[in-house]
């Protein structure tokens, strides 16, 4: 994520920042919506009548809203895509919402189960965007979610046979790049005297930069979707296996989702600190342009110098988490590779363990975005919970039963974010509360409790809205990336129902669909290419056809952050101003603090659009 130090460097004029932006695609479908709502910018949300514009699942709730000046209840119709009327009812009031300020009313049609395209609800004279009840809707979003990884690899040319001619690209910052790109990398004056070899990866954002923090968690969560095949009985691996993704890969013998994944914890290895060298086992915090990246810039005409950062704490528990839980994942495929990778998570504990207060700052965001982090103890219980459930060694079992956060639900899942760079616990204990390991039961029973007291939390915020959100910061307002934290909020819910089979957690998850693909406040899908107003315009310097006819814009499956009430870019200040909570957005490139794209955010999308798709299929289905 870039933060606001990119609005600094807007106002210093690094970057560009113009007051009008060409369309790509075009004004939003529709007029304004109707409905009373609290003074604000005046927005083009489309029909009033919001529903999920990809569709609901045959059998799973199909609930909507209208946003209307009507208190009594209205009368709503749903029809074919010939017309036909296949049910009706009438709403229920539910006051004004407020995240945005609406009056609204909900309607709910759960006990249509005719498949079919091209319905639509129809309320007071407004007709909702057409959508599909299926349960084959969630495939090509499993498959889309993912490719955004390959899409945005470092070190690699982009293949025009796998991604089509627009999205191919040469590689960024290989060998042939100037100063070599990442393949010769000096450290910042004053962090070490060598050049490191710190090639591939993903690019973290809209800018090039590659952050083990952020890298870290996105990894994690690309290995749990598959790992999650393995320990959830109906889960489907096939489409994650071996010639299923648009990766060069094919043909290995391996998963194309953990080809993907290794794509990163090569990275990842590359930038831990080598023997010999002062900090040994350490890993260094990020590696970026010596000054902000200009926009938009195709990554292999990027000409500025690469500079590694500080090593740090949480760079280095980060390195120790997920090369100890790749080393359990590679084992059935690759030995050799699981067996290194566990060499590097058991070296970067002991050095996370010899150098624990070494804290990444807030400041350090010349270039690229901080990633500051006070506070390591969440790093330090995910670091402990995914070598101890590859080792069982008593070392580490001993690291998460003493750690303060153990038993402790709103320190291991925070309220309005349950997973995040910076709050990691989460991720150790959903995999201990999942895959298999050498807890006692009680002690499994334990961090189980601690899984579905947390879902209980993101269930209830889910049933209290209008939306159907499982999403409510206490101070109400919307934070950076807030459709990622609803994303993370729906992976806890999920686990939840895997776990006990409870329906109100898989409801809440699916309510969380409906949310992103257009069943909120904007009558919005953040999800690029899904949808009749899907998100197309985000934050990137290759993917800005906005600002550049000849690039394209952002590739089918790409999250939008979604609204942000600080409003911490210029474009959003000037468009927003007044704005409530959910309404807080624009599908403008340069209003990067509600539009931008990051790894850590498609992560959590692929999850869910696994489970999602695995439902479709009758996975523990009815609960």
């Amino acid at each position: 994520m870039l933060g606001a130090a990119v609005a600094a460097a807007i106002a210093a004029g690094a970057l560009a920042a113009p007051a009008a932006m060409a369309a790509d695609r075009g004004a939003p479908r529709g007029a304004e919506a109707a409905g009373a709502e609290k003074p604000g910018p005046k927005l083009n949300t489309g029909s009033p009548v919001r529903v999920n514009q990809v569709g609901y699942l045959t059998h799973g709730p199909k609930k909507g809203t209208v946003v209307t000046d009507a208190t009594k209840p209205l009368t709503w119709t749903l029809r074919a895509a010939d017309g036909t009327k296949r049910a009706s009812g009438t709403t229920t009031p539910a006051g004004i919402d407020p995240s945005s300020g609406q009056n609204v009313q909900t309607f709910d049609f759960s006990k249509v189960t005719d498949k079919g395209k091209g319905y639509t609800v129809n309320i007071d004279g407004k007709q909702s965007e057409p959508f599909s009840i299926s349960d084959d809707l969630y495939s090509s979003l499993r498959r889309d979610s993912l490719e955004y990884f390959y899409q945005n690899r470092s070190g690699i040319k982009i293949d025009a046979d796998l991604v089509g001619g627009k999205y191919a690209r040469p590689a960024g910052h290989d060998k042939a790049a100037p100063h070599r790109g990442d393949t010769d990398v000096p450290c910042q004056q004053g962090v070490c005297d060598y050049r490191r070899n710190v090639s591939g990866g993903w690019y973290d954002a809209g800018d090039q930069g590659k952050y083990v923090v952020n890298g870290g968690i996105s990894l994690a969560q690309l290995m749990s979707e598959f790992e999650r095949t393995k320990t959830t009985k109906g889960a489907d691996a096939k489409p994650l296996g071996d010639g299923k993704l648009r990766v060069p890969e094919h043909g290995n013998g391996i998963p194309d989702i953990l080809d993907e994944a290794r794509w990163e914890m090569d990275f990842l290895m590359r930038m831990q600190v080598p023997q010999g060298k002062p900090l040994a086992g350490m890993a260094f915090h990020k590696v970026h342009d010596k000054e902000w990246t200009g926009f938009p810039t195709r990554p292999d005409q990027d000409k500025q110098q690469r500079e590694l950062h500080t090593p740090s704490t949480a760079a280095t528990l980060n390195l120790a988490a997920t090369a100890a839980q790749s080393a359990r994942l590679f084992k059935p495929y690759d030995p050799q590779f699981a067996a290194r990778s566990l060499h590097v998570a058991k070296t970067a504990w002991a050095a996370a363990k010899a150098h624990p207060n070494m804290l990444a700052s807030d400041q350090d965001s010349t270039g690229g975005g901080a990633y500051g982090d006070s506070n390591v103890s969440d790093e330090f219980y995910w670091a402990a919970s995914e070598l101890f459930i590859t080792t069982g060694d008593n070392t580490y079992r001993k690291a998460v039963l003493d750690s303060p956060l153990y038993g402790d639900v709103d320190q291991i899942f925070p309220r309005t974010s349950a997973l995040s760079w910076a709050q990691a616990a989460g991720l150790g204990q959903l995999d201990l509360a999942t895959v298999p390991n050498k807890l006692t039961a009680k002690q499994r029973a334990e961090v189980r409790k601690t899984v579905i007291r947390a879902a209980d939390r993101y269930a209830s915020f889910s049933a209290k809205s209008a939306y159907g959100v499982p999403y409510a910061p206490k101070s109400g307002k919307y934070e950076w990336g807030s459709n990622s934290q609803v994303l993370n909020n729906m992976v806890v819910l999920a686990t939840a129902h895997e776990l006990t089979g409870k329906t109100r957690y898989r409801d809440a998850v699916l309510r969380g669909m409906d949310y992103l693909l257009g069943g909120n406040p904007l009558n919005q899908s953040y999800v690029t290419g899904y949808g009749e107003r899907d998100s197309h315009r985000q934050h990137h310097r290759f993917w800005a056809h906005q600002l550049d006819a000849k690039l394209p814009s952002p590739s089918p499956g790409t999250l939008a952050g979604g609204p942000n009430s600080g409003l911490e870019d210029p474009v959003a200040q000037k468009k927003l101003k007044g704005c409530a909570p959910a309404m807080c957005y624009t599908d403008d490139i340069m209003a990067f603090s509600t539009n931008e794209v990051t790894i850590n955010w498609n992560a959590p999308l692929a999850w869910i659009s696994s489970y999602v798709d695995d439902l479709g299929k009758g996975m523990a289905y009815k609960g």
